[in-house]
């Protein structure tokens, strides 16, 4: 955040997402350092934005589905919590499956909006088994149904917020490849990264938010495209998984260890507190 500006009240997110940065943004925070632009191209939930709220950011991800409810949230937000509100009324088992079918079926999946398409991912991301996002290699949702009690389904006021935020800064949103964001970045952005971490057992790998994983080349490569960002002056901090692979992978660098809340996995014995790596070039 820009010296001088107010500090304002921070943007809860509006999905769930593995690795979420929520739980973490104490120790996160203090360490930004001053920047002109923001940089974030695995934004995901993109919780560390919407606690800084810088004045200008570029946000990237691979998963397109996502990235489009941020912008339907820009410019819609009354249509979709409206929508939200209908997915809600009607929320039961058999709707939950009936409405994560709809990617199966092309033709109807093409002719909804963009804000019936936002509305959709928001409703399973709320509804389905603890919040996990995951696709099958045909890009299909394929999480079964949650079963929850009272899940929170509409968050009308965060959603307001968010468009509120996302409408007074100057945000661009993307949906590339992460390399892409990095074109024509300046001494004095800042990149926060936050890739599919790297697996510490085989049960714990969340590389499943788009058909394509995040294996250990492409971890490698991450790490050169760091290395680049470090040549050329800009200030990145980097998080992920605390294993020998990752700490020899970042050794050059300033590495911190953090402990981590998780609650979103696939399996019970990959939540709770998980210990986690923050590297920075600062």
């Amino acid at each position: 955040m820009p010296q001088g500006e107010e500090k304002r009240k921070p943007i809860a997110p509006v999905v769930k997402w593995a690795g979420g940065k929520r739980r973490l943004l104490e120790r996160i925070l203090p360490l930004v350092p001053e920047h002109e632009t923001y940089y974030e191209p695995f934004f995901g939930g993109g919780a560390v934005l919407f606690a800084l709220q810088p004045e200008k950011a570029v946000i990237n991800d691979s998963n397109a589905d996502l990235m489009d409810i941020y912008r339907v949230i820009a410019s819609q937000p009354e249509e979709l919590i409206s929508l939200l509100e209908e997915h809600a009324a009607h929320d039961s088992k058999d709707y939950y499956y009936e409405v994560r079918a709809l990617d199966r079926d092309f033709d109807r999946y093409e002719a909804m909006t963009d804000t019936d398409r936002a509305a959709r991912f928001l409703y399973l991301n709320k509804t389905c088994f603890n919040g996990l996002f995951r696709v099958n290699r045909s890009g299909e949702f394929n999480v079964p149904y949650g079963r929850y009690k009272n899940p929170e389904i509409v968050g009308a006021d965060g959603i307001r917020a968010m468009s509120s935020y996302l409408n007074r800064a100057k945000i661009r949103m993307l949906s590339q490849d992460y390399r892409e964001v990095f074109r024509g970045i300046r001494e004095n952005a800042f990149v926060y990264l936050d890739p599919p971490y790297m697996p510490i057992s085989e049960t714990s790998s969340f590389t499943g938010y788009t058909a394509a994983g995040f294996d250990r080349q492409q971890q490698t490569e991450l790490k050169k495209q760091c290395d680049k960002l470090n040549r050329r002056g800009v200030k990145f901090m980097l998080s992920n998984s605390c294993c020998d692979f990752i700490i020899r992978l970042y050794r050059d660098y300033r590495i911190e260890h953090v402990s981590a809340l998780r609650s979103v996995n696939a399996r019970a014995d990959g939540r709770g507190k998980v210990e986690e790596l923050l590297i920075m070039n600062y």
